[in-house]
């Protein structure tokens, strides 16, 4: 049997990956934690703390320089190379 911390860190894993294949077909501006977390059906959370599931996991690729946020929109999009510092946005 997989040990409990493999299969939380594959979890994590996974849910990186669908949020990147999401943002890959995403329009060019990108898309808001709502729709990301909706879409992919982890947007339910404890009362009045919805989104802090996609959301926890979009810090953690843009600390990881995956992703950015458009500080105007709050969109979510896919890093791209030249494009504004990883982090800049906390």
């Amino acid at each position: 049997m997989e040990s409990p911390y493999y299969l939380a860190q594959r979890a994590m894993s996974d849910l990186k990956v669908a949020i990147h294949a999401l943002l890959e077909d995403a329009p060019p501006d990108g898309l808001t934690n709502a729709q990301i977390g909706r879409t992919l059906g982890i947007y339910a959370g404890h009362i009045e703390h919805e989104g802090h599931i996609p959301r926890t996991l979009l810090a953690l690729m843009e600390k990881e320089g995956v992703v950015q946020q458009d500080p105007a929109s709050k969109k979510w999009m896919i890093r791209t190379h030249g494009s504004e510092t990883p982090g800049a946005n906390e």
